[in-house]
């Protein structure tokens, strides 16, 4: 399972655009709020997420993914228990992927240390210990994943697919919504 952590002031292309992508492969995604169920946007848009982050089952987890929106990885950054949670998935070695200002959380936490990064343009400095990868929308490190902004959501979206399915799964997903990026 995939779950996708909503605050309120998330970026909506970032989170949606790969929750798509996902389902569309059969990949279960849970859209997690921080708190209550409705989760306002950056742009004023209220998504009803699936459940509450102290519903999630973290032990089913495959794969947690942050996407930006300041507002969103603000509320991330304020809730100790998704803290925890970040944590726990970067040390159980399971996948975790943030795009936008959220590999900011990723690095204030200590978790980007010598490891290949991107975020979005200009906030490289809170990638602690990072070996930025400016100008790449999406940079895979093992099982960290960083995208650079909205206009990286399909293809970092799609590489989640890859990631968790194969090229194969990926490809058919990227033939299905026509994407000729």
């Amino acid at each position: 399972m995939v779950a996708i952590l909503l605050g309120n002031g998330f970026e909506e292309a970032e989170a949606i655009v790969p929750a798509d992508l996902l389902r569309r492969a059969g990949i279960e995604v849970t859209l997690t709020a921080l708190e209550g169920l409705e989760v306002k946007s950056s742009h004023n848009i209220t998504v009803k997420a699936d459940a509450n982050l102290s519903d999630l089952d973290a032990d089913k987890l495959e794969l947690l993914f942050l996407p930006g929106g300041m507002g969103g990885v603000e509320a991330i950054q304020s809730c100790p228990a998704a803290l925890e949670l970040v944590r726990a998935v970067y040390d159980e070695g399971k996948y975790l992927a943030a795009i936008c200002a959220a590999p900011t959380v990723l690095g204030a936490l200590g978790l980007l240390k010598d490891r290949r990064a991107v975020c979005y343009p200009g906030m490289e400095d809170s990638l602690i210990g990072a070996a930025v990868q400016k100008g790449q929308g999406v940079v895979t490190d093992g099982k960290l994943i960083t995208g650079e902004a909205a206009g990286s959501a399909f293809d970092f979206g799609l590489k989640l697919v890859e990631l968790l399915k194969g090229p194969a799964a990926a490809q058919q997903v990227k033939n299905a919504v026509y994407y000729r990026g």
